[in-house]
């Protein structure tokens, strides 16, 4: 199907989507419509990023999915986009950020925590830890550091 966005259109859509899931996720009390809206939204966003986004984006894209499931409650979806996360990041090396790589093994222990595959959850949570080790600019690594003290 050809497209009728412009790249930068696109570009603008998927950030702003993404953006968009994080308002979502920061809500309190969501109602299932806005759950529903998150979902698509963050589906939506992944999308645009495969038009016109690096392999970094689109595990990052991932990422967020697989956040959205776990944040409901899902894990089969959340282990799925976890594993992408993951795929992308060990595709695109060169492309990936410091921290990327260790965010994906911090979506695999969510998932896996939500699956109640708690032992897996701990191992996953360990090597995201350890990479993280390496993140070298200050802030991303105490941002880093905040969501993974958040694991089991």
């Amino acid at each position: 199907m050809p497209s009728v966005a412009i790249p930068e259109d696109r570009r603008k859509l998927a950030v702003d989507l993404f953006n968009h899931v994080w308002t979502l996720l920061g809500t309190e009390k969501r109602t299932p419509e806005q759950d529903d809206e998150m979902i698509h939204a963050a589906h939506a966003s992944r999308h645009h990023w495969a038009e016109v986004g690096t392999g970094a984006n689109l595990a990052r894209g991932e990422w967020q999915i697989s956040r959205v499931y776990v944040t409901l409650g899902r894990a089969e979806p959340a282990l799925y986009h976890a594993g992408r996360c993951l795929a992308y990041c060990k595709a695109s090396p060169d492309d990936i950020a410091d921290w990327d790589l260790p965010y994906a093994y911090e979506a695999l222990s969510r998932a896996h925590t939500v699956a109640g595959n708690h032992e897996e959850a701990e191992q996953l949570a360990a090597r995201a830890r350890e990479l993280a080790e390496q993140v070298a600019d200050a802030e991303d690594s105490d941002h880093l550091a905040g969501d993974l003290a958040t694991l089991p």
